[in-house]
């Protein structure tokens, strides 16, 4: 009797990963990857500073669908919309079509988190979330010569700084009073804010935008401040949400995400996630080291061989070329605070537990030379 194969849900960097690691350790158990769009192997962390480098969607795509099956010795479906998954038959609806499977990898990512906003021109703000999204995205903005950008977090600085560089003018707005608000302290931020604005970057913080206009220029921007810009394109970068409805509808708990154990594991003992869409014992860590290591913590696990997944110190590298940055943002719980000091041609925040513990950094300019250093003394999280 034909083995029942590891179905992986998701052609991301999660899934094609976990695959790539399951093979090492398993040469026969049949693996099939759906994807929802083409399948092909890009790395999504290029897609905010492509721009500038003149890439296009073509020229960031590493491999096809065909060649990643060949490579990883398995059945990847391209445009295989997934239905429904059934727990107790271990069965899911693909295109209309019934596969079983012996264990069920979800690895679903995140979707944009899309503001409520009034105006006519609502409807054309575009986000960037995949490689297909950066083609449109491209093809949109040519000829163009402004751009306003919803949010200041890490994505949103990201594209800022990478489309001033290409020749943009750049507006960004934000809700919260700083930039980078979930990683950094407020003199960090500070710091990055004034090296963008030498970009010409224009940062509109602590308001949002209510609505957006068709002008015979492009389109204007109300804020909620009362103040109007003018722009010919609007790329939302606000933040992320995992996909969690098909595995809320099978009966998978979810929180933010779809909740998995230190195993990877749901509640149902064949059906694990990882990635964008997975909360590890109640963390979300949508960033590539994380999903790296749990992929090849669920590979070995999936090989029958058990494997917590532990996360070592893994410093995010912040990709704005006006100031280099690296930051290792401590547990959204971790009880301490920020010291921050100035240094020469750059800044250096650490926090610290009460007790002393390094818990978290974030290195700017010349201070990103102490990352190892640093990195060295912070806690393995389980």
């Amino acid at each position: 009797m034909d083995k029942q194969p590891v179905v992986i849900i998701g052609s991301g960097l999660a899934g094609y990963t976990v695959a790539r690691e399951f093979r090492k350790l398993d040469a026969d158990t049949p693996v099939w990857i759906l994807s929802r769009d083409h399948g092909g192997f890009y790395s999504k962390p290029m897609l905010s500073n492509a721009f500038a480098q003149k890439k296009t969607a073509d020229s960031l795509l590493m491999k096809d669908a065909e060649k990643m099956a060949a490579e990883i010795k398995a059945t990847v479906r391209s445009h295989a919309e997934v239905t429904a998954i059934d727990p107790q038959q271990k069965n899911i609806v693909v295109n209309g079509e019934t596969i079983e499977y012996a264990k069920l990898v979800l690895a679903l990512g995140a979707d944009q988190i899309r503001l409520p906003i009034q105006g006519n021109a609502a409807n054309q703000v575009m986000t960037v979330n995949d490689l297909d999204d950066y083609r449109r995205f491209r093809t949109t903005i040519e000829g163009k010569k402004s751009v306003a950008i919803l949010g200041a977090g890490l994505i949103g600085c990201e594209f800022a700084n990478d489309m001033a560089t290409a020749g943009y003018q750049v507006e960004v707005i934000d809700l919260a009073p700083q930039v980078l608000g979930r990683l950094l302290p407020a003199q960090s931020a500070s710091y990055i804010q004034h090296k963008l604005e030498g970009e010409g970057i224009v940062f509109n913080l602590g308001t949002t935008v209510q609505s957006i206009d068709i002008t015979a220029n492009g389109m204007q921007l109300t804020l909620a401040n009362g103040r109007t810009l003018a722009a010919e394109a609007v790329l939302s970068a606000v933040g992320l949400k995992p996909r969690i409805s098909m595995a809320a509808s099978a009966g998978i708990k979810v929180g933010r995400g779809i909740m998995v154990n230190n195993l990877l594991q749901t509640n149902f003992p064949d059906i694990y996630a990882l990635g964008d869409c997975a909360e590890v014992e109640g963390r979300v860590l949508p960033f590539v080291m994380p999903i790296m290591t749990a992929a090849r913590a669920l590979a070995s696990t999936l090989a029958g061989k058990t494997a917590e997944v532990h996360y070592p110190a893994m410093p995010v590298a912040v990709k704005t070329p006006a100031c280099q940055t690296v930051v290792a943002p401590p547990d959204a719980n971790a009880v301490g605070e920020w010291k921050v000091e100035d240094c020469k041609d750059g800044v250096k925040a650490v926090f610290n537990h009460h007790n002393g513990q390094l818990l978290g950094f974030a290195l700017m300019g010349s201070a990103v030379s102490e990352k190892a250093t640093l990195a060295a003394q912070l806690p393995v999280v389980s």
